[in-house]
């Protein structure tokens, strides 16, 4: 086990694994900022993981599978973004009611029927490498970065403190507050598409399930690794951390046999605990 551990093979297999979590957990981040919420991952997941392995996007150019899974996911923020920032509607009940609708027509279109097989070029994303490391955790970290800069030089990253800070005292010193909430939200959206993309990569074989797992994992992981609603202290960097310490955690009770009630119930006690942290940090807020 020791010598397994300090092997880099095997870390990149984690970070390889932990690929679509982490830009999920990204996208989960930028809404928790700005004091939102976004429970359409899952139905951006289904929708996602359906039209890549169904073959109903083979007689379209290859370009067409990888950018209709940002496209759904940025549509969808969009929407998600309407309901929360201009319509003032409940952000966990819309954006829950947008992913019952897209699991609906999944479902709908799949007749509860499983797809097919996911193009083989296209699993080129997880199983092509750079010195060992996956293009998937390549793109991860470029987005990460990307969003990094963003906050800490960009315009952008001011405002989403600020509405995160305090919202009302925000809008009062000019700053577009629903604007910069439907922002967040469709950014968000776009990045749980990409976060499908990579997802539906990894997969020989298609799945009408929803990533219900991905959508509770990356709201844990976005807590524990400091950044709840309006409070950003894990930067980038805390999140990273916490969705490879997620997939090291699984990756050791498969080693030592625990089976999947094990795993959902060790699932559970960590959201639990995330949610033990958030309220601890809400009241010191």
């Amino acid at each position: 086990m020791s010598a397994t551990l300090i092997n880099p093979n095997y870390w990149f297999v984690i970070l390889k694994q932990s690929a679509p979590l982490g830009i999920a957990v990204l996208a989960q981040s930028l809404v928790m900022r700005v004091r939102s919420i976004d429970l359409s991952v899952s139905g951006i997941f289904a929708f996602a993981i359906y039209l890549a392995s169904s073959g109903q996007l083979n007689n379209y150019p290859p370009l067409m599978t990888v950018l209709m899974p940002v496209v759904i996911g940025l549509a969808v923020g969009g929407v998600n973004g309407i309901l929360v920032a201009y319509v003032r509607a409940s952000a966990v009940i819309s954006t829950l009611s947008v992913s019952a609708i897209l699991i609906g027509i999944v479902q709908y279109m799949s007749a509860g029927r499983a797809p097919g097989s996911t193009p083989s070029w296209l699993r080129i994303l997880t199983s092509g490498n750079i010195h060992g490391l996956s293009y998937s955790v390549v793109l991860w970290i470029v987005i990460a970065a990307l969003i990094s800069i963003a906050f800490r030089f960009l315009i952008v990253g001011r405002y989403f403190r600020a509405v995160g800070d305090n919202p009302r005292a925000a809008e009062t010193t000019g700053i577009p507050l629903a604007r910069t909430i439907f922002v967040s939200h469709t950014l968000a959206g776009a990045l749980t598409g990409i976060a499908a993309l990579v997802q539906v990569s990894a997969l020989a074989v298609g799945t009408i399930k929803p990533g219900f797992d991905t959508f509770m994992n990356a709201l844990a992981a976005t807590i524990l690794g400091g950044v709840t609603f309006g409070v950003d202290r894990g930067g980038v960097a805390g999140p990273f951390v916490a969705v490879v310490a997620f997939s090291f955690l699984f990756a050791m009770l498969t080693v030592f046999g625990i089976q999947e009630p094990g795993k959902l119930i060790v699932q559970g006690v960590i959201i639990a605990f995330a949610a033990i942290i958030y309220g601890a940090r809400a009241g010191r807020v």
